[in-house]
């Protein structure tokens, strides 16, 4: 376990924004594998949750960006009910950062241009797949990334109308870092009228 101060909430950022900035900087600096990935928590219309790794592909003022089908078991249990939660975990720092707030699908402007730098066989994969649907077998859905790639032979492969991207403004974000005794460090940031309020949260 690194040793630190405790967090200081005086040191902390007025926006969680900054300081997750600063905190995932210091992730890859360490050498955290893929810090960009996180736990998306997501509820169905019979009110059971549903978890699953996720890639954060874009971050600003506006909250955090990740893409999907909008098809698939997130995007359908989004689409119902936008509250969502990610969770970060940066061993490499004994670092957390979970976040609660709305997910709302962004400007299809935005998801064509994240769409346009994905690798070509990524772009057929998200045309080939019916993402969360059950499939008879590998050799199906094999069979049917041929044939996405066969009818895109020669030409651009534009994005499809049913995937693309999510946007999770934050009505809350918790930075949880690990200290000696299992008396571990935990500030939130909690969205009030006009700004933010940082607490303490016991461990």
């Amino acid at each position: 376990m690194h040793e630190r101060p405790p967090l200081d909430p005086a040191d902390f950022a007025v926006e969680p924004m900054a300081q997750f900035d600063a905190w995932f900087d210091d992730a890859r600096r360490a050498g955290q594998a893929e810090p960009e990935a996180c736990a998306l928590a997501t509820v169905g219309g019979d009110g059971a949750p549903s978890l699953r790794m996720v890639l954060l592909r874009s971050h600003d003022a506006r909250g955090f960006v990740f893409h999907t089908n909008y098809r698939s078991r997130k995007g359908l249990e989004l689409a119902s009910n936008p509250r969502a939660a990610l969770t970060f975990y940066w061993r490499a720092v004994d670092r957390q950062v979970r976040i609660e707030g709305i997910a709302l699908r962004v400007a299809a402007a935005e998801s064509d241009a994240y769409f346009a730098t994905r690798a070509r066989d990524s772009r057929i994969g998200a045309i080939a797949s019916p993402q969360s649907e059950v499939i008879a077998g590998r050799s199906d859905l094999e069979a049917r990334y041929r044939d996405a790639a066969a009818a895109h032979e020669g030409r651009d492969v534009p994005r499809p109308p049913h995937w693309g991207g999510f946007r999770l403004a934050p009505e809350s974000v918790e930075f949880w870092q690990a200290a000696p005794h299992r008396l571990h460090d935990r500030l939130r940031y909690r969205r009030e009228a006009g700004g933010w309020r940082i607490e303490r949260l016991a461990p």
